[in-house]
C-alpha cells in the first residue's frame, strides 16, 4: 500500500496540541470526541498510513492525566438503537467501550445518561450499571435546547443536571454514536464547574472534515460521502474567515450551531473563548499528510466505495435514494465516476463473458486479478486463492486445495449443517489453506502473501454475505459490490 500519512508525526504533534489547549483553560479541559476513538477504518482508508487506533494511541500518551466519560441517550436506550457497523445496541456498546478503554490503561470514571425524562428502560439500565460498580449520572431534557440560552445556562437548565465528579485535567467525553448528547454534557459541566469556582474549558476533537485542507479536497469530499445519510455539508467557516481572514473548512451543523454556542459560552464565562467553530477544534491531522497524491487517490476510491455501500443499502431498504443521489453529485466535485476503480470494469467484463457472478482485485502494482463462481468456490474465495497465488509466483494452473478435500466440506455444510450453498466461503478457504500449509509449500507461500492484500481494491458483481465482507475488512481491503443478489442464471446488474 502506498502511504500518504505520517502516523508517528501525528501521534507527536496531536498530543502536544491537546496539552497546549489544556493549559489555556486553567489545567481543566472537557474534550468532546467526535467519530471513532479506535477502529477508525474510514480515516485509515482515506489517509493511508493512519492506523485505525491512532487516536487512542495518541491519547494514551496523556492517559495519566486523562479520564473518560461515556455518554448514552435515554432515547437510544428506549428504542434499542443499534450500531450498524457492529450489530450491537448502544447500551451494549457502552460496556464494550468501557472494557476496551480500561484494557488500554484509561480511567473510565463514569457513564452519563442524557435526554432523561423518566424512561423506565433508562432506570433499568442505570440499575444494571450500579450493580456492576459503574458510577452513573443523569442529565435531563431541557426545553428549548439549544436555542433557549437563558433557561439552559441557569439552575433550571444545566444546573438541574447531575454534576459529574472528575479528578483529572483532561476529561474525554465520548459515546457509542452521534446524537448522544456529548456536547451538552461538556457544556453542562462547564456551567457546574463555574458555579463551584473551577476554571474549565471545552474543545472538540473531530478528524473530519480536515479544516486545513481545501474545501473540495478529495479527503473532505470523502467525508461528505461517508455522512451522506446525515446530509452533512462541508462549508467554508464564515466566522473564521471574518475573525482571521483565513479560509478554514468545517461542516454545516457546527457552523449553524456556533452562534448559540457562543451565547452559551458568554452565559457561562461572561465572554466566549472562541471566535469560530474551527477555533473549538484541536485536529492536527491535515499537517501530517506526507503524500498528498496518495491521499487524493485513496479518497477517490473511498467515494466510489461509499456510493456502492449506499446502493447496497438502498437495495436492502436501509437507505434513501437521496443518499445515493448526493454521492453522485460528489462524483462530479471529485471529477470521477465508478470507472475510477479499475476492478469494477474487470469484474463486470468477466461476468459478462462467463454469465456467472465474478470478482476482481487491483493489486498494489496495478495488476488486476479476477475470479468467478464455480461449483466448488464462491467468487470471493476463488479471488483470494488467485490473488495469493499470483503474489507468491505460483502458476495459475496449480490447485492449492484439491477437489477431494473440498467435497467433504461441502457435504458437511449441506447435509449436517442444512446449508443451501455448498460453495466454500473465504473463511473456509483460508482455514483449509492453513491446515494444508503444514505440509504443502505452495499453500504456505500463498498464506504468507495475505498482508500484501492490505489496501487493495475489490469488486464483486453480486452482494456478498456477512462472512465474506468481514474477511475482506480484516484483510484491510476496500470492497464494493453491485446491488444484486446472487443469481447464477443472470447477470447481476
Amino acid at each position: 500500500m502506498k502511504y500518504g500519512f505520517d502516523n508517528d508525526k501525528y501521534l507527536r504533534i496531536q498530543s502536544e496540541h491537546i496539552k497546549e489547549r489544556i493549559s489555556q483553560f486553567g489545567n481543566k479541559l472537557y474534550l468532546e470526541l467526535g467519530g471513532k476513538l479506535f477502529d477508525d477504518h474510514h480515516a485509515s482508508r482515506v489517509l493511508p498510513g493512519f492506523q485505525p487506533d491512532s487516536k487512542l494511541r495518541m491519547l494514551g500518551q496523556l492517559s495519566d492525566s486523562a479520564e473518560i466519560i461515556i455518554v448514552i441517550s435515554a432515547l437510544d436506550i428506549e428504542k434499542n438503537k443499534v450500531r450498524n457497523d457492529l450489530g450491537i445496541t448502544y447500551d451494549m456498546d457502552v460496556l464494550r467501550l468501557r472494557e476496551e478503554f480500561t484494557k488500554r490503561g484509561f480511567l473510565v470514571s463514569s457513564v452519563v445518561i442524557t435526554h432523561y425524562n423518566g424512561q423506565s428502560s433508562a432506570d433499568a439500565y442505570r440499575r444494571k450499571l450500579d450493580r456492576m460498580g459503574i458510577r452513573t449520572y443523569i442529565h435531563y431534557i431541557i426545553e428549548g435546547y439549544p436555542s433557549n440560552v437563558g433557561l439552559i445556562a441557569s439552575d433550571e437548565g444545566f444546573g438541574k443536571n447531575d454534576y459529574v465528579e472528575t479528578t483529572r485535567p483532561l476529561v474525554i467525553v465520548t459515546a457509542p454514536g452521534p446524537g448522544s448528547g456529548k456536547m451538552a454534557v461538556c457544556l453542562s459541566q462547564l456551567y457546574n464547574e463555574q458555579k463551584r469556582g473551577v476554571e474549565a474549558g471545552y474543545a472538540k476533537f473531530e478528524t473530519f472534515p480536515v479544516w486545513s485542507l481545501p474545501l473540495k479536497h478529495p479527503v473532505n469530499i470523502a467525508y461528505e460521502a461517508a455522512t451522506a445519510d446525515l446530509n452533512d455539508v462541508n462549508m467554508i467557516d464564515p466566522f473564521h474567515l471574518e475573525a482571521y481572514g483565513k479560509t478554514a473548512v468545517n461542516y454545516n451543523r457546527d457552523i449553524e450551531i456556533f452562534p448559540v454556542l457562543n451565547a452559551l459560552f458568554e452565559g457561562i464565562y461572561g465572554k466566549s473563548p472562541y471566535k469560530s467553530p474551527t477555533d473549538m477544534g484541536v485536529n492536527m491531522v491535515g499537517f501530517c499528510i506526507s503524500d498528498d497524491s496518495a491521499c487524493r487517490e485513496a479518497s477517490k476510491n473511498e467515494i466510489v466505495l461509499r456510493y456502492f455501500t449506499a446502493l447496497n443499502r438502498l437495495a436492502q431498504g436501509e437507505a434513501s435514494e437521496g443518499e445515493v443521489d448526493k454521492i453522485e453529485l460528489l462524483f462530479k466535485q471529485a471529477g470521477i465516476d465508478t470507472s475510477y476503480r479499475k476492478c469494477i470494469a474487470a469484474a463486470r467484463k468477466r461476468a459478462e463473458d462467463s454469465g456467472r457472478p465474478c470478482s476482481a482485485v487491483e493489486l498494489a502494482d496495478g495488476t488486476i486479478i479476477t475470479a468467478e463462481t464455480s461449483p466448488l468456490l464462491g467468487p470471493s474465495a476463488a479471488l483470494i486463492l488467485n490473488a495469493t497465488k499470483h503474489l507468491a509466483g505460483i502458476d495459475h494452473s496449480v490447485k492449492l486445495i484439491p477437489q477431494d478435500m473440498i467435497e467433504p466440506i461441502q457435504h458437511t455444510k449441506t447435509t449436517y449443517l442444512q446449508g443451501h450453498n455448498p460453495r466454500l466461503h473465504t473463511d473456509e478457504v483460508l482455514v483449509t489453506l492453513s491446515v494444508l500449509s503444514t505440509h504443502d509449500e505452495n499453500c504456505r507461500r500463498a498464506l504468507g502473501q495475505l498482508p500484501e492484500l492490505k489496501g487493495c481494491q475489490v469488486h464483486s458483481t453480486v452482494m456478498l454475505g456477512e462472512v465474506d465482507r468481514k474477511i475482506f475488512k480484516k484483510l484491510g481491503m476496500g470492497l464494493t459490490c453491485d446491488p444484486s443478489k446472487k443469481n447464477r442464471n443472470s447477470l447481476p446488474w
